[in-house]
């Protein structure tokens, strides 16, 4: 009896077991077969154009930037907390924590501003490397700033600390986001010549420059740093799939219109295309080093070109608004653009449907 007792209790062990961990299974994303959708939208004022949205984790702040300055919202009410100032011509943000400091590339003044990024206030302004400054990375293993200067055909390496430029590489085009792996190597996109340059940011020289067949105005950079893969956004509607290593290409993948920014998710591992003429967000998964599959293309909003990603709730932040005509053409301006509708600019969140179920 007693035998048949303990076998009963340990049979009743495993099942219940087993049904612990089907539900731990089915609450937790699975990463081959995670599903976005739009959650949230949060209305902010202003008809001024955008570029970059960059997200800070520490403080939960998304940074926008909007032509002459840079709106500041908290992710978690949706409100807006604060507004930089005098960042003329505004492109990129870059983070660097340990100092508590935000760096902010202005392409009409070819300057940097430097921020406070528990007060917001601005506590320098730096000259760039070169005129129109526009992407900007920190590395944290180089301790290093990089940014992308356009019509300068050029990346600049910045000291943080100093704030003084230490070396400036030529790239032999316009650069545009730049992504760097784990063994000191810093990647940019050149977007006039459909390349990826790679640069060594321990002795500041360039390495190689990779041409990315079938790949026009390559924009958005990302890297699976485990797999040495790099993601690159392309605007005849193509992500490519690169080997860090050799620039080999590895997987052409299709996307939406108009692409301007990506990002790679090492958690659910996943890399985005944010897609402005089509108004969606492209969800690829990497299968493994070598494959990759298109799993989504979400319904965002036109116009939502640029995009932030909040690796830790696997939260992807997007920005866009109504637009109204474009002005008639003149010899001064052959190719006006649409301009933003007063009270529509908004902030969307795209999340899991799992995450967003149980929020």
């Amino acid at each position: 009896m007693m035998k048949l007792k303990t076998l009963v209790q340990a049979a009743m062990a495993v099942g219940l077991s087993s049904t612990l961990l089907c539900g731990a299974l089915h609450a937790a994303p699975i990463a081959g077969h995670t599903q976005f959708e739009l959650m949230k939208r949060y209305a902010l004022s202003g008809n001024d154009r955008w570029d970059y949205v960059a997200y800070d984790a520490v403080r939960h702040h998304l940074f926008i930037s909007r032509d002459n300055h840079v709106q500041v919202m908290d992710t978690v009410t949706g409100k807006q907390v604060g507004e930089i100032r005098n960042t003329d011509g505004v492109h990129g943000f870059a983070f660097v924590q340990k100092l508590r400091l935000g760096f902010i590339t202005n392409g009409r003044a070819d300057t940097i501003t430097v921020v406070d990024l528990d007060t917001l206030k601005t506590v320098d302004t730096i000259k760039a490397g070169g005129p129109d400054p526009d992407g900007i990375l920190y590395v944290p293993g180089l301790s290093r700033l990089y940014t992308s200067n356009g019509h300068d055909k050029s990346v600049s390496a910045i000291d943080p600390v100093t704030r003084k430029i230490v070396a400036t590489m030529p790239v032999g085009g316009k650069p545009e986001t730049a992504a760097a792996d784990n063994q000191g190597r810093i990647f940019v996109n050149v977007e006039d010549k459909g390349e990826i340059v790679e640069m060594d940011g321990k002795t500041n020289q360039v390495l190689a420059h990779w041409t990315l067949a079938n790949c026009e105005e390559p924009s958005g950079l990302a890297i699976d740093t485990k797999t040495e893969r790099l993601f690159t956004v392309c605007s005849n509607k193509h992500m490519m799939v690169i080997d860090a290593n050799s620039g080999r290409e590895v997987a052409q993948l299709p996307i939406g219109g108009h692409p301007d920014a990506t990002a790679f998710d090492p958690v659910l591992k996943t890399a985005f295309s944010s897609n402005g003429e089509d108004g969606t967000l492209t969800v690829v998964h990497e299968d493994d080093a070598n494959h990759f599959t298109v799993l989504q293309n979400m319904t965002t909003q036109q116009g939502a070109k640029s995009m932030a990603l909040d690796s830790d709730h696997h939260r992807v932040y997007l920005v866009s608004a109504q637009f109204t005509p474009a002005a008639a053409a003149t010899a001064d301006n052959p190719h006006p653009r649409p301009g933003v509708a007063p009270d529509t600019f908004n902030v969307l969140v795209a999340q899991p449907k799992s995450q967003s179920a149980g929020n």
